[in-house]
């Protein structure tokens, strides 16, 4: 079956969905050992969290980039996450899609959470056709994820290493096998229609009439 576009896939159960992030080991490992995030984790600035493993290897170079050294899957509410989801607005202004530059620009310094879809990657990360879902969450939305939606976390840095060591070693098989099992995310209906059908709906440009020729 084909995979379509725009879809949120992660390892979720009936009430949570774990998403990822990377800090420095200051922020990352009191965090994973007290199972929420220290006082140095400013609640005030926007973080962003990656229901995709591997976007997160993606992004924090398995672990090994600087001030990203400590991966971790943080367990959410799915209620907390859906909440998120109703109350963002896209990342990026889309023309035909957005009444204007200065509507969109309000509506984002308004919402508490916004979206992006950046390409999902493959063991190699190299990116693929289908696109992955970015929650960056801010003022109101970044305290609850903190203090009120955060179930569980947990060091992941030693997983990411070992996929990165066996996608090195060619056995792609035994690296698919350590990643975590994402699964389409059962949407309530209409989740994503303000996220999803604007970010999938293509452009088009209107025709011009032609220019009459001069005699």
């Amino acid at each position: 079956m084909e995979e379509p576009k725009y879809r949120i896939r992660a390892l979720h159960t009936e009430r949570t969905i774990t998403v990822y992030q990377a800090y420095r080991p200051e922020i990352g490992v009191p965090a994973a050992r007290d199972g929420r995030f220290p006082a140095v984790w400013k609640r005030d600035r926007m973080t962003w969290i990656k229901p995709s493993f591997l976007w997160m290897m993606y992004r924090c170079g398995w672990g090994e980039k600087e001030g990203q050294e400590t991966v971790l899957a943080v367990e959410i509410t799915r209620e907390g996450f859906e909440w998120a989801l109703r109350n963002a607005c896209l990342s990026h202004y889309q023309r035909g899609f957005h009444t204007d530059q200065a509507s969109w620009k309000r509506q984002l310094r308004q919402a508490p959470a916004r979206v992006q879809w950046d390409p999902e990657r493959d063991l190699h990360l190299r990116p693929l056709p289908h696109r992955s879902l970015q929650l960056g969450l801010a003022g109101e939305a970044s305290r609850r994820y903190a203090d009120e939606w955060t179930v569980s976390i947990t060091d992941v840095t030693a997983l990411a290493h070992e996929v990165h060591g066996l996608v090195r070693a060619g056995d792609l098989e035994a690296a698919g096998r350590l990643l975590p099992r994402e699964e389409p995310y059962p949407e309530p209906e209409g989740l994503l229609d303000h996220l999803r059908d604007q970010a999938r709906a293509p452009t088009t440009a209107k025709l011009k009439s032609p220019v009459p020729s001069i005699p």
